[in-house]
């Protein structure tokens, strides 16, 4: 790595949307408070999917057992309150059958992270609302961008409403937990309002001209982006499932190179293709071996991005397209470590197992954001007209 590659990189200090040109000097200063409050956007977003990381390993996502959009942002303030937020918990399966030796001192411990991760959403939204009305009032908003903007609240709304349907999936006389398919579809909507929200930043921050056309590139990241979005989903159902502390091994599972008796698990008969969701063991076993799979694909195309920034001159490119790799590797010692510590899981605080599973999400996170920079950085440059 010679001298130029070890700066940060070296964009202009201002930038603009792609509908603009790069030398209008006026409209580029009023956008780049416009970015920088969308990236912070993107940050909390990160936060509030690794506070419902630890919502989820201390199980405390039941605990709040009603959906109160505005009057939900103010806690129990008294013993008779909180009685009766307790009596609403101890109507549900998950405390009558896992947590029936809980006191109301156990309870508020979970209560304190659930309602962190609602009270963080409504901070967002807030965070949104003033920001939006500030900058319209500023007029640093385009016309370009009002379109966005309302994709980005419509998916944060979403998202809500697709939080409360998994939560009600737990909010019964039979269910110990909420349902693994719904929490992945929570996460899934979650990184799909990360995504867009950072592509939005990337077109208001990123000039053209770091930018370089690159077709070939942008099909191994759109197949690696395929792949990690296929292991994200696997992994929410490995949450889901508790499926790291049913087989607490590596590299074998339980012992095995393959899950043994993919159609049965426990006094569970699986149907269908349901085995592919639905068993603990087999879900572990694909989430490990796209793991792999994502390794080498990663490992590929930085090797052929080496070859074409050596090249050609491509900023963005040249100063990102190692982090993938350094991710991914990351990614998966962490994997490996999770699983190792799985026998260390608690039921209602964060523990070693539970750190090292925030942490693998939020590398996780990490690495999808990488390659979107990636997807950004070697697509077509857009037509300006002047």
């Amino acid at each position: 790595m010679n001298a130029h590659e070890n700066r940060s990189p070296s964009f202009p200090e201002t930038s603009t949307t792609e509908s603009l040109p790069v030398d209008t000097p006026v409209r580029v200063r009023t956008t780049r408070p416009v970015a920088n409050w969308l990236l912070l956007g993107v940050g909390m977003l990160v936060i509030q999917i690794l506070l419902g990381g630890i919502t989820r390993l201390t199980g405390s996502g039941l605990s709040i057992t009603q959906w109160k959009p505005i009057l939900g942002a103010v806690p129990p303030l008294n013993e008779t309150d909180w009685s009766a937020a307790f009596r609403k918990y101890q109507s549900i399966a998950q405390y009558k059958y896992l947590n029936s030796d809980f006191t109301l001192s156990d309870f508020k411990a979970i209560y304190f992270w659930e309602w962190m991760h609602r009270e963080w959403a409504r901070l967002m939204g807030l965070v949104f609302l003033v920001g939006f009305a500030i900058f319209c009032y500023q007029k640093r908003l385009t016309k370009a961008m009002i379109g966005p903007f309302i994709i980005l609240f419509v998916l944060g709304a979403l998202q809500g409403a697709i939080g409360w349907i998994m939560v009600a999936s737990g909010l019964n006389d039979t269910d110990l937990y909420v349902s693994h398919i719904r929490l992945a579809v929570h996460f899934i909507a979650a990184l799909v309002l990360i995504g867009y929200t950072f592509w939005f930043y990337l077109k208001l921050r990123i000039p053209e001209t770091a930018r370089t056309e690159q077709p070939r590139l942008r099909r191994i990241l759109l197949i690696l982006l395929g792949l990690l979005t296929i292991q994200l989903v696997y992994g929410a159902f490995m949450a889901g499932l508790k499926a790291s502390t049913a087989a607490p091994t590596w590299p074998g599972i339980n012992g095995q190179l393959l899950p043994v008796n993919p159609a049965q698990y426990g006094n569970r008969i699986f149907t269908g293709l349901q085995w592919m969701t639905d068993h603990p063991l087999v879900v572990h076993f694909i989430h490990r071996s796209l793991a792999l799979l994502l390794c080498l694909g990663v490992l590929g195309f930085t090797i052929a991005a080496a070859g074409v920034k050596n090249r050609i001159k491509a900023p963005a490119l040249s100063h990102w397209y190692k982090w993938p790799l350094l991710l991914v590797l990351v990614q998966a010692i962490l994997g490996i470590l999770t699983v190792l510590n799985a026998t260390k899981a608690t039921n209602s605080r964060m523990g070693a197992y539970e750190w090292l599973a925030e942490a693998h999400q939020l590398v996780a996170m990490s690495l999808l954001l990488s390659l979107l920079a990636l997807l950004f950085a070697t697509r077509q440059r857009t037509a300006v007209v002047r």
